[in-house]
């Protein structure tokens, strides 16, 4: 079968051949372990359970985890052990299932949880370019969205992730999200248990980026949102080729973004210390918990 499961549309039999995702319809993931480095409310103080899937719909240049996303390391897995991950890491105490970077493989995942479903939250942590045909099936799956919205112009977003359609696309699917989700939802302990969490990476000399972004949301969904501006770029994969990206952040430039999300009124926002931009804080894609 043809797969059009993401925005690509590339119209390739995975069964035979690798998708533009880089992958074929065989689920190949490179970690699945208890994850402490995402927000304070999806981690918690026992963790995110976790699982990361080799492959990318996207091409950014400047991708921390090139050596899955477009290397294509990993192992291949059945459905059925995928489920058995979703079991163990629940059991090892995750606050959630983390899924990253699951587009391409929705069909499986999907069959993974017809086989066990875990009694803690599903989160479908994504880079944002996701169809709306993909997430409509999720609905009763997912309980929280973790989503990115990298662009808004179409320039910078063919030039950093080779999608030109970047925002057109992103923005349907972060209404979408939205719609099934209208309501965030915590539990005594602070830990989130279903909505949605806005990411925004904010880049060198792309601050005219995170305000049109934000703009955006604030005319479309208001300040209530909750949002994630995340300060840890490091230029690594093929950033060296893009002279402006070939460099950490500033502080200044990360409270310029800061001035930018207070200016426009959002309250419920996640930041982040320079110090987050280290290779350290990357996990080690070592087919751990696999």
């Amino acid at each position: 079968m043809q797969c059009n499961i993401c925005p690509r549309k590339c119209n390739i039999d995975r069964s035979k051949h690798a998708g533009y995702c880089g992958m074929t319809d065989t689920v190949k993931i490179a970690r699945a372990e208890l994850h402490f480095w995402e927000e304070p409310c999806i981690s918690g103080d026992r963790g995110s359970g976790t699982v990361f899937f080799s492959g990318c719909p996207l091409k950014c240049v400047y991708c921390q985890n090139n050596d899955i996303s477009s290397g294509g390391f990993g192992k291949e897995i059945s459905v059925e052990r995928l489920a058995e991950i979703f079991k163990e890491l629940e059991e090892k105490g995750a606050h959630n299932i983390n899924l990253v970077t699951p587009t391409h493989y929705s069909k499986e995942i999907l069959e993974a949880f017809s086989v066990y479903k875990p009694k803690i939250p599903v989160v479908y942590n994504c880079s944002g370019y996701e169809s709306i045909e993909t997430l409509k099936k999720f609905k009763d799956i997912v309980d929280i969205y973790l989503t990115d919205i990298k662009y808004f112009d179409n320039d910078v977003s063919l030039k950093y992730s080779k999608a030109e359609d970047y925002f057109a696309v992103a923005s349907e699917a972060v209404r979408e999200m939205i719609s099934q989700k209208p309501e965030n939802i915590f539990d005594k302990n602070g830990i989130m248990q279903k909505g949605v969490i806005i990411r925004h990476l904010v880049l060198p000399l792309n601050l005219t980026q995170t305000r049109k972004i934000f703009e955006w949301v604030k005319n479309e969904f208001s300040e209530d949102v909750i949002i994630s501006l995340m300060s840890q770029y490091i230029p690594m994969h093929k950033a060296s080729e893009f002279k402006e990206i070939n460099r950490k952040i500033t502080a200044r430039e990360y409270d310029k973004a800061l001035s930018i999300i207070e200016e426009l009124g959002f309250e419920n926002v996640f930041i982040q210390e320079l110090s987050s931009s280290k290779e350290a804080f990357i996990p080690p894609f070592n087919l751990e918990g696999v």
